[in-house]
């Protein structure tokens, strides 16, 4: 590929960074307190409410259900809300936190549940209050699981990300569109695929790695 090329696909892997980091730290803020709150008001747990649990189970269900490209494109006028555009970086922002969100949700319940209920019920015998047992013992226990859970939903914003590409939404699926596909440069379409290849193997080994470290803690 000729330099130009090369400053595309740099500034390509830098947007989809850039996508990829924002909406995996806003899938976090509001993702991680949704799986919180669907386990604790579970049958059973600390804080049982079958209203509440139903109603959450059934929206994160709907979340998920939707595929992302379909999603991106019903979400529109909601992105135009927020960011006031639907196009570039900044409105793939919004449908992939939006995606992320339930996804997330559901990974942090599943490591939340793996969780010792006899560590809970120990912690509810010595008067701790829910506040106390959601962060010293529910998220303290699941540490692992958590960043695991976080380290698989960046790897599908990765892929979530090159498909917004398909729409104008920035970053190196765009790039891939518009010189790999549009104009049949096939050097830049394998270019793009290596990157997201090196990528993602990069954010999931670091992740492994780090679990590691949290679990032998």
């Amino acid at each position: 590929m000729n330099p130009q090329l090369w400053n595309l696909l740099v500034n390509a892997l830098g947007e989809t960074l850039y996508m990829v980091g924002v909406s995996l730290a806003l899938s976090a803020v509001f993702g991680i307190p949704l799986g919180v709150l669907l386990v604790i008001t579970g049958p059973g747990h600390i804080r049982p409410n079958r209203a509440i649990h139903g109603t959450l189970a059934a929206l994160i269900n709907i979340g998920r259900s939707l595929p992302f490209i379909i999603l991106l494109v019903a979400i529109i006028p909601f992105t135009r809300l927020l960011v006031g555009t639907s196009i570039g970086t900044n409105g793939a922002i919004v449908p992939l936190t939006v995606s992320a969100i339930p996804f997330l949700a559901r990974l942090v319940e599943s490591a939340l549940l793996e969780v010792d209920r006899g560590v809970i019920e120990a912690a509810q015998a010595m008067g701790a209050t829910t506040g106390q047992i959601i962060g010293k013992v529910l998220l303290a226990e699941a540490k692992s699981g958590l960043l695991l859970g976080l380290t698989i939903t960046a790897v599908s914003l990765v892929g979530y990300s090159a498909m917004a590409g398909a729409v104008g939404g920035g970053g190196l699926g765009d790039l891939a569109i518009r010189f790999g596909y549009q104009r049949f440069q096939p050097e830049v379409m394998l270019a793009t695929v290596i990157v997201l290849v090196i990528l993602v193997q990069g954010v999931q080994s670091l992740g492994d790695w780090g679990a590691r470290r949290l679990k032998r803690r």
